[in-house]
C-alpha cells in the first residue's frame, strides 16, 4: 500500500460510522489487521509526519506539549529508516532516559514495530539491533564527547531543551551526522527559550511541526486533561507545558535566561565553602509542594556556584532526608542550611535519624519570598552566580517567579532552596566561614 492510499484509508475510516468501520476490520485477514495495526501513517495526525522527503531539509523540529506524542513519532520516524542496515544516534537527557522512554517506553523503539521487525536493547552495548542489520546507539547529554568518533546516517534527540549540555552535546552530534546521501535528525522536545533552541528555529534548514496537548486528548486520561486544564490553563506554564509555545522570558520575573546562560559554566573552580539547602514540604502526600534541595557552592573571589538541583516531589520525611544526606556526601559539602518554618526542630530530629553527622543550620523566613530573593537576584545582575551545566527545571522556576503577580502557581521550592543556599553563602552573617571540611 503507497503512502498516499494509506493516508486516502486513514480519511476514509476517520468519516465511517462506528458500524462501518467495526464491519471494514473484521474483514480483513490476521495479516492484513497487523499490517494495517502498525501503519503509522494511516493513524498518526499531520503534525505527527515528517517533511517531505524531497525537501532540502536536515533537522525537523517537533514541538509538543506533555502526552502530544512526540515521542511515537519520532520513533516512527527512526523505524521508517530501518529497514536497511544504517548507523542511529539516539540522544537523551540521560542514558536512562534513552533506555526507558526512546527504547523500552510504551511508544518507544521496541513497541511500536512489528514483531517481525522487533529490536533488541542490548544494556551493556548501549545499543539497539534490528534484524535487518540497522543499528543504533545510546548517548547522554550529559556525556557530549562520548559522541566524538563516533558517526550516523540519521539521529534522534529526545526532550531537547532539557539536555545537560545542550550546545556541546548539539555540536558534537552534527560532527557526527555524516554518513549516507542525506543524514538528517529529529529533535522532539517541550520547547523552553533555550538559546541553541532558538537559533535551530531560526535555521533554515529546519522544518517545524507543532502539537498541542489536547491534539492527542484520544489515548489520554480525560482525568488528566481536565486537570492540567484547570491547574495550567491560560499560564505561562501552561502555554509552554501544554501549548508547546515558545514564550521569551516575563520581564516581571526577578531572573532573566540571557543572565543564567551568559554566566553558565560547565565546571566549577576550587570552593571555598559549599552548602546543600534544604525548604522541605508540609506532607508527604504525592499533591504536596517539591521538597527543594540545592547544592550551591562559593569561591574566594565572591562568585557563587549553583552545582546541583536534587529537588523532588512525594517524597516521605525519610527520603527526603537522605536525598539531602547523599547530597551533602556526593558533593563534599560543609553544612545543610534547612528551613524549618514548616516542621520546626522536626526537621532537623529527621535528618539525624538519616545522618547523625550532618551539621545542620537552621533558618526561619520572617519575610515574604520576594524580599528574600530580590539580593539574590542581585548577584545574578552582577554576573555572579553560575550555573554548571543545564538545571532545566530549576531555570524554569527561576524565570518564572513574577513578585508583581497576585498569586504564584504552587509553591518554588527549589527557588527556596536556592535563595537559602546562596543567602547562606554570599549574602548572611555566615558568608565568610572558612571551609568545614578539609579535603
Amino acid at each position: 500500500m503507497t503512502a498516499s492510499s494509506r493516508r486516502l484509508l486513514s480519511a476514509s475510516l476517520a468519516s465511517a460510522t462506528t458500524e462501518q468501520q467495526t464491519r471494514f476490520l473484521q474483514g480483513l485477514t490476521p495479516q492484513e489487521a497487523e499490517a494495517l495495526f502498525f501503519a503509522w501513517d494511516v493513524w498518526a495526525r499531520d503534525d505527527q509526519l515528517p517533511p517531505d522527503p524531497d525537501d532540502t531539509w536536515t533537522t525537523w523540529l517537533l514541538l509538543g506539549g506533555r502526552g502530544a506524542g512526540k515521542t511515537r513519532a519520532g520513533a516512527e520516524w527512526i523505524r521508517a529508516h530501518t529497514h536497511e542496515p544504517i548507523r542511529i544516534a539516539l540522544i537523551g537527557e540521560t542514558l536512562a532516559d534513552v533506555r526507558d522512554v526512546m527504547v523500552e517506553g510504551p511508544s518507544g523503539l521496541i513497541d511500536i514495530a512489528p514483531p517481525h521487525e522487533r529490536p533488541k536493547w542490548i544494556a551493556s552495548k548501549r545499543r539497539v539491533e534490528w534484524p535487518s542489520g540497522a543499528h543504533a546507539l545510546a548517548f547522554s547529554s550529559e556525556d557530549p564527547e562520548a559522541l566524538r568518533g563516533h558517526q550516523a546516517h540519521i539521529a534522534w534527540g529526545d526532550e531537547f531543551a532539557k539536555w545537560r549540555h545542550m550546545q556541546e552535546t548539539w555540536d558534537m552530534l552534527q560532527f557526527g551526522l555524516r554518513l549516507g546521501d542525506m543524514p538528517r535528525q529529529v529533535v522532539t522536545t517541550t520547547p523552553r527559550p533555550a538559546p541553541v533552541l532558538k537559533r535551530l528555529l531560526a535555521d533554515p534548514a529546519t522544518r517545524v511541526s507543532r502539537a498541542p496537548t489536547i491534539a492527542n486528548a484520544a489515548n489520554l486520561a480525560p482525568g488528566f486533561l481536565r486537570t492540567v486544564a484547570r491547574l495550567y490553563g491560560g499560564t505561562r506554564l501552561g502555554r509552554q507545558e501544554l501549548n508547546a509555545e515558545l514564550l521569551e522570558d516575563n520581564p516581571n520575573a526577578l531572573w532573566q535566561r540571557d543572565l543564567i546562560d551568559r554566566a553558565r559554566l560547565a565546571n566549577a573552580p576550587p570552593l571555598r565553602r559549599i552548602v546543600v539547602a534544604v525548604d522541605p514540604p508540609a506532607t508527604s502526600s504525592p499533591r504536596a509542594d517539591e521538597c527543594g534541595i540545592v547544592v550551591a557552592g562559593a569561591d574566594d573571589k565572591g562568585h557563587g556556584y549553583i552545582l546541583a538541583d536534587r529537588s523532588a516531589g512525594g517524597l516521605s520525611p525519610a527520603r527526603w532526608a537522605r536525598r539531602v544526606a547523599d547530597a551533602f556526601h556526593a558533593y563534599e559539602a560543609d553544612r545543610v542550611v534547612a528551613e524549618v518554618n514548616q516542621g520546626g526542630e522536626m526537621v532537623e530530629a529527621v535528618l539525624r535519624q538519616v545522618d547523625q553527622s550532618l551539621p545542620v543550620r537552621h533558618v526561619r523566613a520572617t519575610r515574604g519570598k520576594a524580599v528574600r530573593a530580590e539580593p539574590v537576584a542581585a548577584l545574578y545582575e552582577q554576573n555572579r552566580i553560575h550555573h554548571i551545566g543545564a538545571q532545566s527545571r530549576l531555570e524554569d522556576q527561576l524565570c518564572e517567579f513574577d513578585p508583581s503577580a497576585p498569586g504564584q502557581s504552587g509553591s518554588p521550592d527549589r527557588l527556596d532552596a536556592l535563595v537559602w543556599a546562596l543567602t547562606d553563602l554570599m549574602l548572611g552573617p555566615n558568608a565568610g566561614e572558612p571551609r568545614l571540611r578539609q579535603l
